[in-house]
């Protein structure tokens, strides 16, 4: 990942060393202008903005709101047997990340790159005079919502939730609507309740401009359409407590995107279906691919098991796995190993339990349709629909194998609860803890110097990179850093 903070100019004459549109060999780089003169340039270009993205979900990123929570703990090194925490997030997973060194700083820089080359683009857009009225509605639609998508990846990591204050006045991100000259330009960070907004703004207008046509080809699920974009509105609605677009939208993709749920009998098998998408997919990102057609980056580099000898370190905690109730089909979700670890200098054979969900050569699992019947549930439950809301969780529970719920008493937790068993590994406990003004309690497995966290606090978030507000006299840092 590289530093955002690159000039437009620069990228006006030498494309390729300052960001990722077209992925080419040293000695054929273009220049932006001839880049987006034709259809075949904007498609390379777009394609490069969807493998940054995929790059970004793919990183280590992808496994922060899981590890903060609890979900995920560690198994210990194949070459000396010992559990440490991985260098790479040692600070953040100790709630005590540094501005200077911050675990993920290229997490911030590669959203903002991405975010400057949709702008880019779109500061083109009435030169594209070889593109149809239709080819160019779905361009300008998929870049407002590859816009929207990276900023609300921002607001998650470096912002307090949306209800952090009552009037969402308490500061959000700097929200890039155009492209920035380093040196010249000096945006503030909005408001949480500004940055919505505008997040809202770019995706009203997306699907406004939806055609029925792809602008690039492949899999619809792995693009930005009408129906991933209302998944994805549909997580940001909850995500900043508009129960009734959070229900619309959740609701337009179950009842009409032609999406069943995976069914009890088959729910392992389809995870355990090699570089395919489970059958529920709305949104995942492919890994992407050699010349040859092999994969060569997949977020299994995060959860992979062979064999004894060659295995990754992100494995599910005592914490999450205590959650399932004995019949629960989703305990089946784990390939269990014993492992050598040492432990106060002897070595033990110990279980680990390594996810089914992301193995040999997976893409980016991103939302699925049990995500929006959890969404619908949610709404509907705050919406004081409680009835509704009961349908939907008990849907997913008797896939699950579990008991239909019968009583409305406790149905907000038992929503939170399914949440963290359905979706687990899937980058959202962290921001469910705090949507729901919960404690971080890491009690089984945690190595970290504090395991647990209680809301509110400054921790729940990352401090902002320190160059960032080095070269921004108006970015003002996270309370706490």
């Amino acid at each position: 990942m590289k530093n955002y903070k690159i000039t437009f100019l620069i990228c006006l004459f030498v494309l390729i060393s300052c960001n990722d549109f077209l992925k080419v060999e040293p000695g054929t780089q273009i220049s932006i202008n001839e880049q987006l003169s034709s259809k075949t340039g904007l498609e390379l270009a777009l394609n490069g903005i969807y493998y940054d993205i995929e790059d970004y979900l793919a990183s280590e990123s992808n496994v922060y709101a899981d590890v903060q929570g609890g979900n995920i703990t560690f198994s210990p090194f194949v070459t000396n047997k010992e559990i440490t925490v991985p260098g790479t997030i040692q600070n953040s997973y100790n709630f005590s990340d540094i501005a200077q060194e911050s675990d993920y700083v290229g997490s911030y820089n590669l959203l903002y790159e991405i975010i400057n080359q949709a702008n880019i683009i779109l500061k083109y857009y009435d030169t594209f005079t070889f593109l149809t009225t239709d080819e160019k509605n779905q361009l300008e639609a998929e870049l407002l919502v590859i816009r929207a998508f990276s900023h609300y990846q921002l607001s998650l990591l470096f912002a307090q939730n949306y209800g952090f204050t009552a009037d969402a006045s308490h500061p959000g991100i700097v929200y890039n609507s155009e492209t920035l000259l380093i040196g010249v330009d000096f945006p503030s960070r909005k408001t949480m309740k500004e940055t919505y907004d505008l997040l809202q703004a770019d995706l009203d207008t997306a699907l406004s401009l939806f055609t029925n046509n792809q602008f690039l080809a492949g899999p619809s699920h792995s693009l930005f359409n009408k129906k991933t974009t209302e998944a994805l509105y549909a997580r940001i609605a909850l995500q900043m407590n508009d129960w009734e677009k959070a229900f619309l939208y959740s609701n337009n993709v179950i009842t009409t995107s032609g999406i069943a749920l995976i069914s009890t009998n088959n729910y392992v098998t389809e995870w355990e279906k090699e570089e395919e998408p489970v059958s529920e997919i709305i949104l995942e990102f492919s890994a992407p691919r050699t010349s040859e057609g092999a994969v060569s980056q997949s977020i299994s580099q995060w959860f992979f098991y062979e064999s004894n000898l060659n295995y990754k370190r992100y494995v599910a905690s005592r914490d999450l796995l205590d959650l399932y109730d004995t019949n629960d089909i989703r305990k089946n979700m784990f390939i269990t190993q014993n492992l050598p670890t040492k432990v106060a200098g002897v070595e033990q054979n110990l279980p680990y339990y390594f996810t089914k969900k992301f193995q040999n050569g997976a893409g980016t699992t991103h939302i699925r349709l049990s995500e929006m019947y959890l969404i619908r549930a949610e709404a509907n439950a705050r919406l004081n629909r409680e009835n509704d809301a009961l349908i939907d969780i008990n849907i997913l529970r008797q896939r699950a194998n579990l008991s239909s719920l019968t009583s409305t008493g406790n149905l907000l937790e038992e929503i939170f609860l399914e949440r963290r068993k359905e979706l687990a590994f899937e980058g959202h406990l962290l921001f469910d803890l705090a949507r729901f003004k919960k404690d971080v309690i890491r009690n089984k497995g945690c190595l970290a110097t504090v395991c647990n966290l209680s809301y509110p606090s400054n921790f729940f978030v990352l401090p902002i990179p320190q160059a960032s507000i080095e070269l921004n006299e108006n970015i003002r840092q996270n309370e706490g850093y």
